[in-house]
């Protein structure tokens, strides 16, 4: 609840104005309507015929794991355990074989990726190289005389934008969250505050440009939107959600006490 009510009319308002309004005007679909969609789902269903063995285990697998992700901090279920309890059923029951799990390379090369990433923020947090960052960067702004509101819209911006040089969220949050986190506290940035604003722009700039994120790649890869066009929305969008999240969050933060 902490991380979604504070989210909830900031999102609702921002996908009204910058998805449904902004993204219809200036990239509306070429098929608007679909009468045959159902007819051609039916079919697609008849033809597949009934739900298999297999198919009931992964949909009974996939509750249990989604349950036990959303319940595990009370149940002492670690997220980790509860991911490899679901791969274990999978694999025990034949579902899946390992050599399916060898074929998602890109997940192998995420958890690579991530390890070591995850990994070299926590030292660099150990031998206080983001405490001497944070702080170096808190007299910057200081110098500037610049209020902890004016901190905070500084970092946001430049913990956004600097996701153009990365090619993944993940290597993103690994790398920066907890450097970015310890600047705005050192501005004296509110901590809820903080963590909620980094974690929620960690979904934002998801669409900035083509690599910015998996499921960008896969709507550039359909071939409907060019690549200048790409950039170019995905600029827009990001000071169009700015605007929004700064704007209506921070009446909403207000109201809710969270500064």
């Amino acid at each position: 609840m902490d991380y979604l009510v504070p989210g909830c009319l900031r999102a609702s308002t921002s996908w009204a104005f910058s998805d449904s309004l902004f993204d219809l005007q200036n990239i509306p679909p070429e098929i608007k309507d679909t009468p045959e969609a159902q007819a051609l789902a039916a079919e697609k269903l008849k033809n597949m015929g009934r739900v298999t063995k297999n198919e009931w285990i992964m949909i009974a697998t996939m509750l249990l794991a989604v349950s036990l992700w959303i319940f595990g901090q009370t149940i002492g279920v670690s997220s980790v355990v509860a991911a490899m309890i679901g791969l274990s059923i999978l694999l025990l029951l034949g579902v899946l074989n390992w050599e399916d799990c060898l074929n998602e390379k890109s997940a192998w090369d995420t958890l690579a990726w991530f390890a070591i990433l995850v990994g070299l923020a926590g030292q660099l947090t150990t031998l206080g190289i983001v405490s001497w960052i944070s702080n170096c960067v808190a007299k910057v702004l200081r110098s500037f005389s610049l209020s902890w509101p004016a901190a905070f819209g500084v970092l946001q911006a430049s913990y956004f934008f600097i996701h153009y040089i990365f090619a993944s969220q993940t290597a993103h949050v690994g790398a920066l969250y907890s450097a970015f986190l310890a600047m705005h506290l050192a501005a004296g940035v509110p901590a809820l505050m903080s963590a909620l604003a980094l974690a929620y722009n960690a979904n934002l700039f998801g669409s900035l440009t083509h690599y910015s994120s998996g499921q960008s790649a896969v709507y550039y890869g359909t071939g409907y939107v060019g690549l200048p066009d790409v950039f170019k929305l995905g600029f827009i969008t990001a000071v169009i959600n700015a605007v929004i999240w700064g704007a209506a969050g921070a009446l909403w933060w207000k109201l809710l006490g969270l500064y």
